[in-house]
């Protein structure tokens, strides 16, 4: 399961980050988003999400949500 079908609201886990672009994985490490760290989406909106990770909020389009898979 990826960001993309989670429900708003619910905490989930980062199971992992399916991509084979270095920088993109470079950015989400950056971010906070690597296996094991928490996440939380608060919104779902046309073309992306917003997540919570950490202490930060951040947009983010459907391309990166759907490469960091979550524990269903």
């Amino acid at each position: 399961m990826n960001l993309t079908d989670a429900l708003e609201g619910k905490e989930y886990i980062i199971e992992s980050i399916e991509t084979d672009d270095e920088e993109l994985d470079a950015f989400l490490f950056s971010l906070g988003c690597y296996s094991g760290e928490p996440i939380t989406v608060i919104a779902h909106k046309k073309g992306g999400c917003i997540v919570s990770v950490k202490d930060g909020r951040y947009t983010i389009d459907n391309q990166l949500a759907e490469a960091i898979l979550i524990e269903a």
